[in-house]
């Protein structure tokens, strides 16, 4: 018996579904949420695993390219637990680390979509413990000249909690998007993200709430989810 085909990203997105119209709130609310210029560069990440981070950084870039028309590009800068490959069906290398470990150019690292406007730069090559390809000048070279060719550009990272490589990450981003998962998140573990994120000078845009089971997520600010005590307000 032949194993039912998977379906892609492009064949599961409508145009008119409840996860496009959240998506294009959340890019609307976003990109001038302090009232400063428009923001081009965005990180997705988690709490812990299993949140949907890449999910909803999928399905934002998706968002942003076919009905904001911005040159947009998605990173998949988990290395350790790459999906982007999967989930847009593209080669997984060459990719982010391969750029990062000075083997190739990073703009020879994208990857064309049926999308026009949205290109991919998979993970690459996996790695166990790529906390230190993150450091130093490499990976802001990476993102400068990344920025300087697209419009949009959103990152999915690993989670905050059990690795340090979002935090590195975020410094030459202009914000960062937190996933949690409606109903699995406990509020201390939602807490300590947030302030290992605000700890390491991250700009904490807001939090997505994930309702896997309706796919359908719900995005806040943090200020309004209950995470930040009188004396932060």
């Amino acid at each position: 018996m032949e194993k039912e085909k998977k379906q892609t990203i492009y064949e599961i997105f409508d145009q008119e579904s409840p996860i496009a119209t959240e998506m294009r709130r959340l890019y609307s609310n976003i990109r001038h949420i302090d009232g400063k210029n428009s923001k081009r560069s965005f990180l997705v990440t988690s709490a812990e695993r299993g949140e949907g981070k890449s999910t909803v950084a999928s399905h934002l870039a998706l968002t942003v390219a076919r009905f904001r028309g911005k040159k947009s590009l998605l990173i998949d800068a988990d290395l350790r637990r790459p999906r982007t490959h999967q989930i847009f069906d593209v080669p997984k290398e060459p990719g982010l680390f391969e750029c990062l470990s000075g083997e190739i150019d990073p703009l020879e690292a994208v990857k064309d979509t049926p999308i026009e406007n949205l290109k991919v730069i998979p993970a690459g090559r996996r790695v166990k413990s790529p906390a230190h390809l993150f450091e130093g000048d490499v990976m802001t070279e990476i993102f400068e000249k990344i920025k300087f060719y697209y419009d949009i550009v959103i990152v999915d990272s690993a989670p905050v909690i059990p690795v340090s490589d979002p935090m590195l990450i975020s410094s030459v981003l202009d914000g960062v998007i937190l996933v949690m998962l409606a109903g699995k998140t406990p509020q201390k573990v939602a807490l300590r993200a947030k302030n290992i994120l605000l700890d390491a000078k991250a700009n904490l845009l807001g939090v997505v709430v994930n309702n896997m089971s309706e796919v359908l997520p719900y995005y806040y600010d943090y200020r309004y989810y209950g995470y930040m005590d009188n004396e932060e307000k």
